[in-house]
């Protein structure tokens, strides 16, 4: 399998789960600042000219939730579990942070780590008020769920962690008041004990043309 990824925030979700499941993935590296992602080469892969993707064989697959999913079933790990009730539940956060957390905690990471590495230009102060009202609605949600609970989804680590939870490394460069919401703290820390949460990128001979 390939495993085609940069070091931004989609698919950091892919390449912890790979590396959580010491997967048997060779990881391919595309240069965003110098458009690899939009080769015909790579269109031909991945026609949304995004990352990450998944190549098994004759087999392609985009969209970083469901590469998560295929990788933890290839594996035959809890991830992505064989109980269609845990299958729910995690489909109704990965729903969830599409429209809403993920979303916000996006345009968040936009303003303050995309446009300075790939733009050199400043957070647009108007967005970020905007965006931080939602992430404090939406994280109260988050926060509330997690008040009783170990993981998201019943008391075992499921893609789900690996998807709501993506952005919070960046949490200090994004500005994100995470004292005010301790359940989501706790959770945040328990990611952090996993190798791969921490480490989630391959090593790479090159040095990335900025660190976000």
């Amino acid at each position: 399998m390939k495993l085609y990824y940069s070091d931004v925030l989609s698919p950091r979700k892919a390449c912890a789960v790979a590396a959580h499941l010491d997967a048997p993935v060779e990881y391919v590296y595309l240069d965003l600042a110098r458009g690899e992602h939009k080769t015909p080469d790579y269109l031909k892969l991945n026609p949304n000219g995004k990352v990450p993707t998944l190549v098994d064989g004759e087999r392609t697959l985009w969209e970083a939730d469901a590469i998560m999913c295929e990788l933890s079933r290839r594996a035959g790990a809890d991830l992505w579990p064989d109980d269609a009730e845990r299958q729910i539940e995690i489909l109704r956060w990965l729903s969830w942070d599409k429209q809403h957390f993920g979303r916000t905690c996006g345009e968040l990471y936009f303003e303050h780590i995309v446009k300075r590495r790939f733009a050199d230009a400043p957070p647009a102060p108007d967005k970020v008020e905007r965006a931080m009202k939602h992430f404090h609605a939406h994280a109260a949600v988050l926060d509330a769920h997690l008040s009783e609970r170990t993981w998201l989804v019943g008391e075992r680590l499921s893609v789900a962690d690996f998807a709501v939870a993506v952005a919070l490394p960046y949490a200090q460069s994004m500005q994100l008041p995470l004292d005010a919401f301790p359940a989501v703290q706790r959770w945040n820390a328990r990611l952090e004990t996993l190798d791969a949460w921490q480490h989630p990128f391959p090593q790479r001979n090159e040095t990335p043309s900025a660190t976000a």
